[in-house]
């Protein structure tokens, strides 16, 4: 037992570098073995967190502006202004920002979610039609068929947004370019 209080101690009351890198790993392993696949199983996703990657959500302005902007494209698919103001989260979101995903079981108009397209990341986009399942980045002129967002599978599709936590997602993507 004492061997246990002594690693117990190091751990938590040691201020030496060893203990402070025991600390980030014991941190990295709870949150990649309990807390995330907690999250999942309780948001029913294999994917309950996701970073923001790309700008092909960002608006760069007020809603208005931005709807001004882009509205062609939105009424020739039969997407009103009316109807864009109630869509979650219609003033989009930026790279770097942290997704929380829910089941995508129930999929509307308007809904962001994210699916397994012709990309190198999981794409998180707005359903433009549901039959067939498409998507279009907000911040995109135009749907990209070359990624697979004109007629996505619903075996593909990985969660349904439900809020964003601005910027926590840097951590991740400079993680990732640090190891590229």
């Amino acid at each position: 037992m004492s061997k246990l209080k002594k690693a117990w101690n190091f751990i938590w009351h040691s201020n030496s570098i060893w203990s402070w890198i025991i600390n980030i790993i014991l941190a990295f392993l709870i949150v990649k073995f309990l807390i995330y696949p907690g999250l999942g199983l309780i948001l029913g996703t294999t994917h309950p967190v996701v970073a923001v990657v790309s700008n092909s959500m960002q608006h760069d302005q007020g809603f208005e502006e931005w709807w001004n902007e882009n509205k062609e494209w939105y009424l020739s698919h039969n997407i009103k202004e009316e109807d864009f103001k109630n869509f979650a989260m219609k003033d989009g979101f930026s790279k770097g920002d942290i997704i929380v995903l829910k089941s995508a079981k129930d999929i509307s108009i308007g809904d962001i979610i994210v699916f397994e397209g012709n990309s190198n990341n999981p794409i998180i986009h707005r359903a433009t039609s549901l039959e067939p399942l498409q998507t279009k980045g907000d911040n995109n002129p135009n749907q990209f068929p070359s990624l697979g967002e004109t007629n996505i599978n619903r075996g593909e599709v990985i969660g349904k947004a439900v809020f964003k936590i601005p910027l926590l997602g840097w951590v991740k993507i400079g993680f990732t370019n640090l190891i590229n």
